[in-house]
């Protein structure tokens, strides 16, 4: 892994990400110590069309039902914002 010292990661940080976003990783240094890893974020597996619609559908479910429990409904939100 490459060292790089803190003020070269402060001002090269763009190419730096561009680096990263190709596979490379960074150990960034300060006064020889390592004290920072600068590399790539494993992403999260994607969402089928079947997750995503039971997630809303909770969200939805969620909503509602705080609208039953004297909390405010998410419309009477929306039509006191436009006041």
């Amino acid at each position: 892994m490459i060292e790089i010292g803190t003020y070269e990661a402060k001002t090269q940080l763009p190419a730096l990400l561009r680096r990263v976003e190709a596979g490379e990783s960074f150990v960034i240094t300060r006064h020889g110590r390592a004290v920072a890893r600068l590399g790539p974020v494993s992403a999260p597996p994607p969402m089928t069309a079947r997750e995503a619609a039971e997630g809303l559908q909770e969200l939805r479910n969620r909503l509602r039902a705080r609208g039953r429990t004297g909390r405010p409904h998410i419309r009477e939100l929306v039509e006191e914002g436009r006041e």
